[in-house]
Formats: C-alpha cells, structure tokens, sequence
C-alpha cells in the first residue's frame, strides 16, 4: 500500500510493516502486535502500565480504523509507542 502515510508492505494487502519519512532525529517507532482477542490487549495494557510505560490510549474500540480494531497504546521507556490490536469481533 501506498499513499501520504507512507508505504505499508505485507500479505493480502494487510501491511505488517509501515514506513513513512519523518524529520525526527532520532525517529521514534510505533510497534503494533497482534492480539489474539480483546482479553489478550487489556492483559498488555495492564501489564506495559505495571511496568513503567505511559498511558497513550487505553484498550478500547477505534472504529475510525474499522468496526473491530480494538487496540491499547503505550509510550515505552524510550518514547516508542508500543500498541497491542485485535481485528477480530467480540468473542
């Protein structure tokens, strides 16, 4: 995929790897894991808060990406924003 936001590679036209051009120096990352269900994101929240990380949106619903993104994002220790999503519906 490609298109202002950079350039997204992966299978089946689902990017796993998004690259984009940024200024910052050094640039921070935004990691994304993939979450088997919606338990599995509140279980990283929780854990990456316990840990030290800083609160960059709670495990929730992100329709503005699609009707079933359910993700949770985590400023790490280096200022990376860590993400834990689940695409699928509601068990």
């Amino acid at each position: 995929m490609e298109g202002p936001y950079g350039v997204g590679m992966g299978q089946n036209n689902k990017p796993a790897l998004w690259l984009y051009e940024t200024k910052e120096r050094p640039a921070h990352l935004h990691l994304a894991f993939t979450a088997e269900g919606r338990k599995q994101v509140d279980e990283f929240y929780r854990a990456a808060m316990a840990a030290g990380g800083k609160d960059n949106g709670a495990p929730g619903l992100r329709p503005h990406y699609h009707a079933n993104y359910y993700g949770a994002f985590v400023i790490d220790p280096d200022g990376h924003n860590v993400e834990a999503v689940c695409h699928k519906p509601e068990a």
